[in-house]
C-alpha cells in the first residue's frame, strides 16, 4: 500500500509504503469490485495479477469509519469493559462478496456482544464501510448506518462520527488535516453534538412513553370504574448541566399501527416497528423510514439520531409543573482529586503526600490500549493522600491522588 497527502492544487507527495493491507483497503474493494486479500494470496502463490491497471474500474463511492473503543467526551481516552450490547447494523454486503448494485453496508469486526475489550490492544473494535452511487449518498448510508450501530457497557466513538459526517464543511468537503483542531478547539463534547433533529427527538421519547403507558394501562386487577386512563396532553422535559430546563408541550394520540404526535406547532404520525424491548429502533415518520436509538433510563429516555442526542423526561403537565419546583443538585466538586481518565494500568506515580507540585507537573502516568497517558497538575497544589499504587489496574474516575 502507497500512501499519499494531496494539496488543495491536486498535487500530491509520497508519504509511506506499508508491505500489508491498511485498514481502510474495503473503500478500495467498494469502488472498485475487487478481493484484495484474495489477489495477494494468489500472488503470494506466484500466480500473476489477473488484470492491467487500466482495466480496473472505479464506481460509487465508499467511506469507512473506524469504530474505536474510545470516550470522544474524554479526549478519546481509551474505553475498556464488557460488551453489554454490540449491534452493528444490518450487512448488505460482506467481505469478498460482491458490492450489491444500489450499494452497501459491512461491517467488519473481532467482537462479539457480551465479550470483553481489555486494556492491552488497540482501541479498533470494528469497521463500518458503506459504498453509494456518490459522495453525498454515501454520506447519507453512513449516517443511517450509525443510527443503527448499537454498543453499550464501553464507550466508542460512534458519537463523534455521526456528528462529524453531519458538518456542513465536511459534507461540502471543506476539511482538511487540521479539520478537528480548528472545529473543536476545545475538545469533543456535548454541546458539539448537531441539533438539528432536537423535535424528532422530543416527538419519539413522547412515542416510546406513550407506548410504556399503554402498556401498564392495561395490567390485569383494577377496580372497575378506576381504571388507569392515559391522557394525550404531556411535557417533555430536558435539563442541562447547569440545571436549566426546557419544558415541550406535547399531544400524543393513538392513530391507526402509530401515534399521531403534536409539538412545537408540528404534526407528525410515528410508527414503531421494534419493540421497545431493542435499543435500535425503526420505524416510520410521516411515512418515511427512520432508525433511531432510544433507551429507557429509569424514568428518562435516551433518544440518539443522526448525531444528535437528548436525555428527556416525559410527565404529565401537573408533574411537569412540579419538576419546576424541584432543587437542582450540583455536581460535587472534585478539585482536590486526581482522578483517573480511563480504565488503565497505573505505571507510575510521581509524587509523594506532603509534596508541594506546580500546574502543569507531572503526577501519573496510565497506560491502556498502546498508549502512555501522562497525567499532569492543573493547578499548585500540596498532595495529602496517595490512594493507588504503582502497577495497580484502575477503573474509571478512581481516585488516584487527594491534595489538600
Amino acid at each position: 500500500t502507497v500512501e499519499f497527502v494531496v494539496g488543495k492544487d491536486k498535487s500530491f507527495y509520497f508519504l509511506e509504503m506499508n508491505t500489508r493491507l491498511q485498514v481502510e483497503h474495503p473503500v478500495t474493494e467498494g469502488i472498485t469490485g475487487l478481493d484484495l486479500v484474495e489477489l495477494m494470496i494468489r500472488v503470494a502463490a506466484g500466480e500473476a495479477l489477473p488484470f492491467k491497471q487500466s482495466e480496473i474500474k472505479r464506481e460509487g463511492w465508499a467511506i469507512e469509519c473506524r469504530i474505536n473503543a474510545e470516550d470522544p467526551f474524554r479526549g478519546f481516552l481509551p474505553s475498556t469493559g464488557r460488551l453489554v450490547k454490540f449491534a452493528p447494523p444490518v450487512e448488505t454486503w460482506i467481505a469478498s462478496g460482491e458490492v450489491p448494485q444500489d450499494g452497501g453496508v459491512r461491517v467488519d469486526t473481532g467482537v462479539v456482544d457480551g465479550g470483553e475489550i481489555p486494556m492491552f490492544y488497540d482501541s479498533m473494535i470494528a469497521k463500518l464501510v458503506v459504498h453509494g452511487r456518490d459522495r453525498a449518498d454515501a454520506i447519507a448510508r453512513m449516517r443511517e448506518a450509525l443510527n443503527g450501530f448499537a454498543i453499550r457497557g464501553i464507550s466508542s466513538n460512534i458519537p463523534f462520527q455521526a456528528a462529524l459526517l453531519a458538518h456542513p464543511k465536511f459534507v461540502a468537503g471543506d476539511f482538511n488535516t487540521g479539520f478537528i483542531a480548528e472545529q473543536y478547539p476545545n475538545g469533543f463534547s456535548h454541546d458539539a453534538q448537531p441539533q438539528t433533529d432536537t423535535v424528532l427527538l422530543r416527538a419519539l421519547a413522547a412515542v416510546a412513553n406513550r407506548i410504556h403507558l399503554d402498556r401498564s394501562a392495561r395490567i390485569s386487577g383494577q377496580l372497575p370504574g378506576h381504571e388507569a386512563v392515559v391522557k394525550p396532553e404531556a411535557v417533555v422535559v430536558t435539563r442541562d448541566k447547569q440545571g436549566h430546563s426546557e419544558h415541550v408541550p406535547v399531544h400524543v394520540t393513538p392513530e391507526g399501527d402509530g401515534f399521531r404526535v403534536k409539538l412545537e406547532g408540528l404534526s407528525h404520525r410515528i410508527a414503531f416497528e421494534t419493540p421497545l424491548r431493542e435499543v435500535v429502533i425503526h420505524g416510520r415518520i410521516d411515512g418515511r423510514p427512520f432508525c433511531a436509538q432510544i433507551e429507557r433510563m429509569g424514568l428518562a429516555y435516551r433518544v440518539i439520531h443522526n448525531g444528535s442526542q437528548i436525555e428527556a423526561t416525559v410527565l404529565s403537565p401537573f408533574a411537569a409543573q412540579m419538576s419546576m419546583l424541584m432543587p437542582f443538585k450540583a455536581p460535587p466538586d472534585l478539585s482536590r482529586f486526581l482522578l483517573s481518565p480511563m480504565p488503565g494500568l497505573l505505571v507510575e506515580v510521581a509524587v509523594q503526600p506532603g509534596q508541594k507540585v506546580l500546574a502543569g507537573e507531572k503526577l501519573a502516568v496510565i497506560e491502556a490500549m498502546k498508549m502512555e497517558n501522562i497525567l499532569v497538575a492543573t493547578q499548585d497544589a500540596v498532595v495529602s493522600e496517595v490512594r493507588a499504587a504503582k502497577g495497580e489496574s484502575l477503573a474509571v474516575d478512581q481516585v488516584i491522588i487527594c491534595f489538600e
